[in-house]
């Protein structure tokens, strides 16, 4: 299987739609603008049947905090960190290993290109992450504002960081603000 790893700035007009249109059916159209611009930016996995993609997935760079379980914010410690995106397979090509594909591609990306690789994961998406070898992470989750981080306890549980990520992981991680959904 082939998967295709191409920047954003690679990308045609019409590849662009193509991917768009299949992750609003993937998604049962709840993939809001603000879910696809947090995808933008990076390089993308794509596995294309013709000129359609069959299964998408990207990785852009954030900027995290994270501080151990006894550790105060003051002294967290910054981290460049390879967030994966907008991770989809279309409808009749699922359970075939493509989300398999994308995920092994943009996971060698987190590993070689930043400090660790991190991910929210769906209910659904869990069990692949966990067979990848990504790891849960069980301390707790926050988002950096103006005024410091903020709690983002609905996020606990679901936060997922890469096979040997340099973090405790029942320490405190705090990504960067940005619209719409933080994680």
């Amino acid at each position: 299987m082939d998967v295709s790893l191409l920047h954003t700035a690679q990308l045609t007009a019409d590849q662009l739609a193509a991917i768009r249109t299949m992750l609003d059916a993937a998604y049962d159209d709840a993939f809001a603008d603000e879910d696809w611009d947090h995808a933008l930016g990076g390089i993308h996995a794509v596995v294309w049947e013709g000129d359609q993609p069959v299964a998408h997935g990207s990785v852009v760079r954030r900027q995290f905090l994270y501080a151990g379980p006894d550790i105060a914010w003051r002294n967290a410690e910054p981290f460049r960190v390879g967030y994966i995106e907008a991770v989809a397979v279309r409808a009749d090509r699922r359970r075939q290993g493509l989300g398999r594909a994308v995920i092994t591609a943009l996971t060698d990306i987190c590993l070689k290109g930043f400090a660790f690789g991190a991910l929210s994961a769906s209910d659904e998406g869990m069990p692949l992450y966990h067979a990848l070898g990504w790891q849960l992470l069980r301390g707790s989750t926050f988002v950096l504002s103006a005024s410091g981080a903020k709690r983002t306890a609905e996020e606990d549980g679901g936060i997922y960081v890469t096979p040997g990520a340099p973090i405790d992981l029942d320490g405190r991680l705090a990504c960067d603000w940005r619209s719409g959904d933080v994680w």
